[in-house]
């Protein structure tokens, strides 16, 4: 079983295709709780807005993940549409989460807009407003 799944037909670009992959592999390294992956692919500057409207940086949500606060295990990234202009890209779409999170277990369908910078030719993430 895919514990990432992207929902849609659209074609790629090679860069857009390179940032939606990121995308994916900061879900699974939620989902995987792999501390190392996360983070390498974060910037240190980045902000998660949830949909409570609470912000949290790098180190809390990571810390969060680690200790069991946030507990994700499936994601799916509904139609995404990748916007790239230089070294910015964002990526919109609906991300659907089966998580636990603050002890309430569920499935959100996010409005989600994720900031992406490329360094060294390499993209990293940056920002996500759900």
């Amino acid at each position: 079983m895919d514990l990432v799944k992207v929902i849609g037909d659209k074609e790629f670009s090679n860069e857009e295709e390179g940032v939606l992959n990121r995308f994916k592999e900061l879900q699974l390294a939620m989902i995987e709780k792999d501390f190392e992956k996360l983070n390498e692919i974060i910037l240190d500057n980045y902000q998660l807005t949830h949909m409570s409207g609470r912000k949290q940086n790098k180190e809390d949500f990571i810390d969060e993940i680690m200790n069991g606060t946030l507990n994700y295990y499936e994601s799916i990234i509904n139609y995404p549409e990748i916007i790239i202009n230089g070294n910015q890209a964002i990526l919109i779409a609906d991300v659907t989460l089966d998580a636990k999170v603050y002890g309430a277990k569920g499935r959100w369908t996010l409005d989600t807009k994720a900031n992406f910078k490329k360094i060294d030719g390499q993209w990293y993430f940056g920002e996500w407003t759900n």
